[in-house]
């Protein structure tokens, strides 16, 4: 079983955004107040089974993964990973920017990036390696929930170096919308979320801000505990 508390690192969009908006109405959960929220107008009835549908990434809350879930190291505490951030946070970087677009990744619908972005690839990187210090090593029961069987030979290096396997040039930005579907149903539950997120009209998204989040135990969901806009160069 996981260990608690965990704590990740995301991007999460402005709470005021409306792209935070649009992917916190969908799962129905807003990580910033750490409450549930109505579902988005008319999703359950276009789609059935929403609720059960989102269960999985609803635990996360609407985010982008820099550093996956961690336990912290033996001697860390929660206040010097915060100070380590908003430190992180203020050095002066490209800002990544992306068009975002909604589009199947694996078994699971997300917004990604149109394009690659480099600076983008650049941010996540820096996150692994910087925060990795206050990551505690993986138990032998932490790596085998990872399949390992299933990884590349440098997914596996990189789970067994970094504690996670999908890091650097396996890195995938995305903000997850939906649990893992099956095959028919995700191309209808795909089409019904790209309408849904073209009506936004969104031509860019910065990618400006870090976020520090809690799990506190196996019941809870996470939830932030401190934000920050990251510096420009």
């Amino acid at each position: 079983m996981p260990r608690y508390p965990r704590y990740a690192i995301y991007f999460v969009p402005s709470a005021q955004g409306a792209l935070y908006r649009f992917g916190a109405d969908l799962l129905g959960y807003d990580a910033y107040t750490g409450k549930p929220l109505p579902f988005a107008d008319g999703i359950e009835a276009e789609i059935e089974g929403w609720k059960q549908l989102t269960a999985d990434p609803r635990k996360y809350g609407f985010h982008a993964t820099l550093k996956a879930p961690i336990n912290l190291r033996s001697g860390k505490t929660e206040d010097e990973l915060a100070g380590a951030m908003e430190e992180f946070s203020r050095k002066s970087r490209v800002i990544p920017r992306i068009t975002p677009v909604v589009r199947s990744i694996g078994s699971f619908v997300a917004i990604v990036p149109r394009d690659p972005c480099p600076d983008l690839q650049k941010l996540a990187a820096d996150c692994v390696t910087a925060f990795d210090d206050f990551r505690a090593p993986l138990t032998p029961e932490d790596r085998e929930r990872r399949n390992v069987s299933a990884l590349t030979d440098v997914q596996v290096m990189h789970l067994d170096r970094w504690g996670y396997p999908y890091v650097f040039e396996d890195f995938r930005f995305h903000m997850t919308l939906t649990g893992s579907l099956s095959p028919e149903p995700r191309a209808k539950i795909l089409t019904a979320l790209q309408k849904r997120f073209v009506a936004l009209d969104f031509q860019s998204v910065s990618v400006d801000r870090l976020a520090l989040l809690r799990q506190s135990d196996t019941t809870s969901n996470f939830t932030v505990l401190s934000d920050w806009p990251l510096g420009t160069a």
